[in-house]
């Protein structure tokens, strides 16, 4: 009797029409959740193994699943029914090609596929500090210098680690590849895994008289003083990288960076919006009565303004380009002064006495808002 067998896209649970990503994206992940060595003894989670390499064999070939669709499973077995040995033409071993990629992380590097090597170049870890400026020192740019500890090349081995006058030998156990072998039988063939020598720990070299300065590493920790040039225009939380000025690389490989996150310390009159900076100043009562001239403090020192007559406690004035430099060096934003009107404390008798006849001499046309408010709450 013919071996029954599931229907390949019911084994991966695809629909017949499925992309190649599709029938690709499922297979690792049924794949991933039967793999014997994950379900050690299940001898159910063995045999859907089979049956999911079996099924993706089968639909990652456009011409096998072609004839698979057409035909069934005579049309890519014909030996189907027949008792032949092997599983669904699968004999003696398998040939794993993605899941190399998918299991590598479990088995310490892949199925016959290549694991990344510890003995090409390496590029240094990027290091992350912060750095405050003042606001004005965020809009105009400044000159800074930071300290920090960073990972540098050995100068007396010169990175190689060994002390001077020897050199590293090439591991005897992986021929400097840094990579070795294992193969195993299992019930489903045979596996083949790759993962860094445990001799030379992936190096693929051995240092047999290491540097007395480094210890065979090849690297030291120093501290070192970096400046670094704020351009005008930064803003609050944003990040300067200074290239090649993190941790030293390795086999002759590039040094990281230096990201420098830059936090601005709050000034106490002025806010900033983008490139337009906010600020508030107060005018006496006879400023905003008569008008006139005031002094108005900028990020460029005091300026002076005609404040114009009958200015009401919550006007806003706009000072053109006096606000933050654009970054691209385009021009600059402006700045905008909200004014209000101090009320004055601590009166003399003679003073109030003078308010007092000075207010009798007002009008209710005097005050247009008061009056427009009076107005709607009539109605």
């Amino acid at each position: 009797m013919a071996e029954q067998k599931r229907d390949y896209y019911e084994v991966l649970g695809v629909q017949k029409g499925a992309t190649e990503a599709e029938i690709k994206k499922a297979y690792r992940k049924l794949a991933k959740e039967n793999h014997p060595d994950l379900n050690p003894g299940n001898k159910e989670a063995e045999a859907r193994f089979k049956e999911i390499n079996e099924a993706y064999e089968v639909l990652s070939d456009s011409d096998k699943r072609q004839r698979y669709d057409q035909f069934g499973f005579a049309g890519v077995d014909p030996s189907y029914g027949a008792g032949a040995g092997g599983y669904g033409g699968f004999e003696g071993g398998f040939d794993f090609g993605d899941l190399g990629d998918i299991f590598g992380s479990f088995f310490g590097g892949g199925f016959g596929g290549s694991t990344r090597s510890r003995t090409g170049p390496q590029r240094g870890e990027s290091l992350r500090m912060g750095l405050t400026i003042t606001f004005e020192e965020a809009a105009f740019g400044c000159e800074k210098e930071v300290t920090l500890e960073r990972v540098e090349q050995c100068d007396t081995c010169h990175g190689s680690g060994a002390a001077p006058g020897t050199s590293p030998e090439t591991c005897p156990n992986c021929h400097g590849s840094g990579q070795v072998q294992q193969r195993r039988q299992t019930p489903m063939g045979v596996f083949a895994t790759t993962g860094p020598c445990p001799r030379c720990g992936g190096k693929g070299k051995i240092v047999n008289t290491p540097c007395k300065d480094c210890g065979g590493s090849g690297q030291v920790r120093r501290r070192k003083t970096v400046k670094v040039s704020i351009p005008a225009g930064i803003d609050d939380g944003q990040t300067i990288s200074l290239r090649g000025q993190g941790n030293a690389g390795r086999n002759g490989g590039p040094a990281g960076d230096l990201l420098l996150v830059i936090s601005v310390r709050p000034h106490p009159l002025f806010r900033r919006e983008g490139t337009s900076v906010l600020c508030e100043a107060p005018i006496t009562f006879t400023q905003a009565v008569l008008g006139g001239e005031m002094e108005i403090p900028t990020i460029d020192g005091k300026v002076k303004y005609e404040i114009p007559e009958g200015t009401q406690t919550g006007t806003t004035f706009r000072l053109k380009g006096k606000g933050i430099p654009n970054m691209n060096g385009r021009g600059r934003g402006d700045q905008y002064v909200t004014v209000y009107i101090e009320t004055p404390r601590n009166l003399t008798r003679e003073q109030k006495e003078a308010l007092k006849k000075f207010s009798e001499t007002l009008k209710e046309n005097n005050y247009e808002e008061r009056k427009s408010f009076f107005k709607k709450f009539k109605k």
